[in-house]
């Protein structure tokens, strides 16, 4: 089987439908965030490479159709619409390390009908994941205040796919490695490790096993000194270092207790025995919430390294995303559930300084000061350019970063900034809202003198914070 079967059932029994009432037309879905999870000033948008990967893959084999049909318990020659179905639509995308707020589209797929929902599934979970993942570890890099961030979070990630996810997206927002080694060979990245407790368990001192590490790896060396007594540990490992005449590049590392007054004590220790260059790690359970609190402490802490509250964003497990319909056959429609209102047709966001964004409608111009976010990705089926290097999604977080008002960048209690509509689509929102009202499900009625009328009014963000 391909990955067309790696979907929600209701995606080919729509498909299905779709192919027998000859149903084939360009349909425009819209992939965004609702609302952001609680303490989240933004979003770093993230998931898109895969992405594109997977669509420019995406064909319906016999094997699939195969699959289709016994979950259903239907013969396989019913399934047979389905075979052959390949993804030949366009995709508008914000780049890999961009900035988003809630209610921006982060992708826009224009496809035939069934192509177009058929996709849904897997592009909600490849894209809403990895935002999730890459917004908590940028967080992690504000929280450090320019000191080194690496990911230790393969062990305890939702599967080991999920960890070269996390690997990478740390990398993406400037995460300095990771320790894991598939990750890093795949992508380029810096490998980074020590020992564990059970490395120095199996010796008989401490001091044996600081040793034999340093005599496996001549290079700059980690030792882990909080097994036993980390006073006691701290005082070993710096005199193995001083006596192997090692110290450049060298490290303690710091995994449990109090890490703020541990650390202190390590600074004096190591800077006694002459051994100022050799740098401190601290690990164990830390997010940005405990780096913020390290740093704001003023822990001599060179290097964070961050594991399972990271890679699986304990705090914010999943994000409110969603991937609604917006146009078909060219046609503009929407969504009126209460909460849940989408608004019509295709999109542009327009960034402006400050985040003063503005959602408007695909061939609106630009505001004199606005930049489009979504820029084409994929035509015909076919990406529009080779595969975007992970240095290049960096250089984007970064310079949007620096732009983030300070309020939206605070680890406690951050106000994320707000998008607003163009007048143009809150125009066309009310059209299609009334027309809906009046033609489709005849519930409309003319308010009464001053009575309010629900719709996103001009300016302001809709109820529920997004489109």
């Amino acid at each position: 089987m391909s990955t067309a079967t790696t979907t929600d059932l209701y995606e080919v029994t729509m498909a299905l439908s779709y192919l027998a009432e000859g149903m084939t037309e360009p349909a425009t879905f819209d992939l965004f965030v609702r609302d952001l999870p609680d303490d989240r000033g933004f979003l770093v948008a993230a998931g898109l490479e895969p992405a594109l990967d997977y669509l420019s893959g995406f064909r319906v084999t016999r094997e699939d159709v195969e699959a289709f049909a016994a979950v259903l318990h239907r013969p396989a020659a019913e399934l047979e619409p389905l075979l052959g179905l390949e993804f030949t639509g366009e995709v508008r995308a914000v780049p890999e390390g961009r900035i988003v707020l809630a209610g921006e589209p982060l992708l826009e797929v224009t496809a035939p009908l069934p192509q177009a929902q058929l996709v849904e599934t897997y592009l909600l979970n490849l894209v809403s994941h990895q935002t999730m993942i890459a917004s908590k570890a940028a967080r992690c890099v504000l929280a450090a205040d320019g000191r080194p961030v690496v990911d230790f979070s393969l062990r305890r990630t939702q599967g080991t796919q999920a960890g070269m996810q996390a690997a990478r997206l740390g990398a993406l927002v400037g995460f300095a490695g990771t320790s894991n080694v598939a990750a890093a060979v795949a992508y380029g990245l810096a490998a980074s490790g020590t020992m564990a407790h059970s490395y120095v368990e199996v010796f008989a001192s401490e001091e044996a096993a600081f040793r034999a590490f340093a005599r496996s790896h001549p290079g700059p060396v980690t030792l882990l000194v909080d097994t036993y007594d980390t006073e006691q540990g701290l005082a070993t490992a710096a005199r193995v270092l001083r006596e192997l005449g090692l110290g450049e590049g060298c490290a303690v590392r710091l995994d449990s207790g109090d890490l703020a007054a541990l650390a202190r004590r390590a600074r004096r220790i190591l800077d006694d025995a002459g051994l100022p260059m050799v740098r401190i790690v601290a690990s164990g359970g830390l997010d940005e919430y405990a780096v913020d609190d390290l740093v704001g402490a003023r822990a001599p802490i060179d290097v964070f390294a961050v594991g399972t509250r990271v890679g699986v964003s304990a705090d914010a497990p999943y994000l409110d995303s969603a991937y609604k319909l917006v146009a078909y056959r060219g046609q503009p429609v929407m969504k009126l559930s209460s909460a849940k209102v989408t608004t019509p047709g295709p999109k542009q966001v327009f960034r402006r300084p400050g985040y003063a964004d503005v959602i408007a409608l695909r061939d609106e111009p630009p505001p004199p000061d606005g930049e489009p976010l979504l820029l084409p990705a994929m035509v015909d089926g076919r990406r529009v350019d080779g595969p975007s290097p992970v240095a290049d999604a960096r250089e984007r977080f970064t310079a949007d970063l620096a732009g983030l008002p300070p309020a939206a960048r605070r680890i406690h209690h951050p106000v994320p900034p707000h998008a607003v509509f163009s007048e143009a689509l809150t125009a066309l929102t009310g059209r299609v809202r009334h027309h809906i009202e009046d033609d489709v499900v005849g519930t409309h009625r003319r308010p009464a003198p001053g009575e309010f009328v629900p719709g996103p009014p001009r300016g302001r963000r809709p109820e529920g914070g997004a489109p």
